[in-house]
């Protein structure tokens, strides 16, 4: 399935109806004057979450959309009815933008949430609203009022609680395979994941976080280089990160370290202030038990909390859950 996380599209709300014309026409009721009713009003276009869709998907290839106009005006004082309004659903996370201004509309963060974006035109008056004692028979009627048009921007940022990051097959998509129900595609070459993976992570019975990793992070990432500035505004919404290091192969793990934390700082350095946990990927295969130490000693003097794990094995899978459910739901005791 394609992954759409940002479209352009045309919203045109309806159109009010044309206010009616009309005179009564009664047996023995030789004057009976105006009874034009009013327009209907035009209808509007909502933009509403809906938590089961991943993706912008569904405007990949369709970019206009318009409500229902008004029906006009009719005789016997009879209001024309209103055009239905349009409800574009969307998935949750998605931030809407005027696309001309790039103001931002509506962030749309939460399930449920729902937003006007163009508003219906007012339907026009019918002429039995513009009799007078000086004009009983006005032979005239209002048009209804243009409905909004906008060019809106949809730009979709995910919410996940924890963000999975690291350098290309540092083993993320099988963490969120191994750590949840999620069934990302994993292979030993480097973008793999074209897609952010997300995943529910089941702590107890009563307690859950949603886990997405975030592909194709490499030197220059904020910059354009590799998939990561497609990808990189997907961890602007998560509450912690786990920076993964491949161990299982030859290289200075530190660096690789330090390679994620400079794109990290240079797209948007508030979120080398989120609560991260470094961690030692792939210790089931690790190339130089020296490496585990280095990155223990990294973590420890950059203040950051410290694992290892094989998401092959599971070894340490569970520390890590319990270590993030800590972070999370702020309740270290009760946890086992």
């Amino acid at each position: 399935m394609r992954f759409i996380d940002e479209v352009t599209l045309h919203i045109h709300a309806g159109h009010g109806g044309a206010g009616c014309v009309s005179f009564r026409r009664e047996k023995f009721v030789p004057k009976g004057g105006p009874d034009g009713g009013d327009g209907g009003k035009g209808g509007d276009v909502f933009f509403e979450t809906d938590e089961r869709m991943a993706s912008l998907l569904d405007f990949a290839y369709k970019h206009t959309f318009k409500a229902s106009p008004g029906q006009p005006g009719k005789g016997a004082n009879k209001t024309g009815k209103s055009g239905k309004s349009l409800v574009l659903r969307v998935p949750v996370g998605t931030l809407i933008y005027n696309a001309d201004t790039g103001e931002l509309l509506a962030d749309l963060a939460h399930k449920g949430d729902k937003v006007l974006v163009a508003r219906g035109g007012r339907g026009g008056r019918g002429n039995a609203r513009f009799a007078r004692p000086y004009l009983k028979a006005p032979d005239f009627a209002q048009e209804g009022e243009p409905g909004d048009s906008i060019v809106v921007r949809l730009e979709l940022k995910l919410v996940a609680d924890v963000g999975i990051i690291g350098l290309p097959n540092a083993g993320k998509s099988t963490l969120v395979n191994a750590m949840s129900s999620a069934k990302a595609k994993v292979g030993d070459y480097p973008f793999t994941t074209l897609v952010p993976n997300l995943g529910v992570v089941k702590v107890d019975d009563e307690r859950s976080f949603v886990v997405a990793d975030v592909p194709g992070l490499i030197a220059g990432a904020s910059t354009g280089a590799g998939l990561g500035i497609q990808f990189l505004k997907h961890v602007q919404r998560t509450r912690c990160l786990v920076h993964l290091v491949d161990v299982s192969r030859p290289g200075d793990p530190v660096a690789d370290v330090q390679v994620i934390e400079q794109e990290l700082r240079k797209y948007d350095p508030e979120l080398l202030g989120r609560p991260r946990i470094l961690t030692a990927s792939k210790v089931d295969a690790v190339y130089d038990r020296d490496y585990i130490e280095h990155l223990k000693m990294y973590a420890d003097a950059n203040d950051m909390a410290f694992t290892m794990l094989s998401s092959a094995t599971h070894k340490g899978l569970r520390k890590l859950i319990l270590l993030l459910a800590r972070l999370l739901f702020q309740q270290e005791n009760n946890l086992t």
